[in-house]
């Protein structure tokens, strides 16, 4: 499957575990398509990793953390004024709400190259 809204920045942590994660925030229009793609990587993980998932530190192969959250985007005016040396600000009308997600998934050796070769990361 290709990823069009997670896009991994990939580490590899102290204990050589490898971390991947992503940040998105799309409209309410692109939120089910970002959410199928979280659902993919992680029945794909659960598929190919029955039983793994558990903190590494406890012997897992693979865990995971999600964060949501859905933002009203207010924009600002700014202004500079010469002669005050100062900046004035007048919010403006706020536009449609946007969905941001973060998703960090951690994984042994075996389960990274996995990953890699599944969702052709690099």
């Amino acid at each position: 499957m290709e990823l069009r809204y997670l896009d991994f920045d990939i580490s590899d942590d102290e204990d050589g575990a490898t971390v991947f994660d992503a940040m998105a925030s799309v409209g309410a229009a692109q939120w089910p398509a970002l959410c199928a793609e979280v659902e993919a990587v992680l029945a794909w993980a659960e598929q190919a990793f029955a039983g793994a998932r558990a903190p590494l530190d406890d012997g897992g192969e693979w865990d995971f953390v999600l964060d949501a959250a859905q933002e009203a985007r207010t924009p600002v005016a700014l202004a500079w004024d010469e002669g005050s040396g100062r900046l004035s600000a007048r919010l403006g009308t706020p536009g449609p709400a946007r969905h941001s997600l973060s998703f960090s998934l951690t994984g042994s050796a075996g389960f990274t190259a996995a990953l890699r070769e599944a969702f052709a990361l690099g």
